[in-house]
């Protein structure tokens, strides 16, 4: 399955509309003013599906999941040098990615692939192709996105 992750280019907030091959609109994600960044993601319905919350008053960033009102794990960077690197606390998933931070793997406890992310340069806004194995995975993959893209986003505001 393949979404194609597009922020919106006027926006107070973070804000964000994923589609489908087809051009469908799959999800769409709202920020909401709160400390730290706060994502909520609602399906092509307009129900909730999800939401990303980031911890505050942590050394390292920290992002716990939600599905409906249901906790599924949180996302924490892990020290590196050279390479971003996550570690997930649910479903024994890993996420690492390049040097340059615009393209991650999302591997299994086995180390078999989950997803892909790359982001697609030459855009006015953030875009990224989110290239997931199983239809079933594909919110909480959306959700690792989200959470990395807003770590990227708070470090480099600082």
């Amino acid at each position: 399955m393949r979404m194609l992750f597009k922020q919106r280019f006027f926006s107070w907030f973070d804000s964000y509309d994923i589609y489908d091959e087809a051009g469908g609109v799959l999800y769409t994600v709202k920020g909401q003013l709160s400390w730290g960044h706060c994502l909520k993601i609602f399906d092509q319905y307009g129900a909730e599906a999800g939401t990303v919350k980031e911890r505050i008053f942590t050394l390292l960033p920290r992002f716990e999941m939600y599905i409906g009102e249901t906790y599924v794990g949180c996302i924490n960077r892990e020290f590196s040098f050279f390479r971003p690197r996550y570690n997930i606390d649910c479903r024994d998933w890993r996420v690492e990615g390049d040097f340059l931070e615009w393209d991650y793997t999302v591997t299994d406890g086995t180390g078999s692939c989950v997803a892909t992310v790359s982001k697609e340069l030459m855009h006015w806004t953030d875009t990224y192709v989110i290239d997931v194995r199983d239809p079933r995975d594909a919110l909480q993959a959306l959700m690792l996105v989200l959470a990395i893209d807003a770590e990227k986003c708070s470090r480099s505001s600082n």
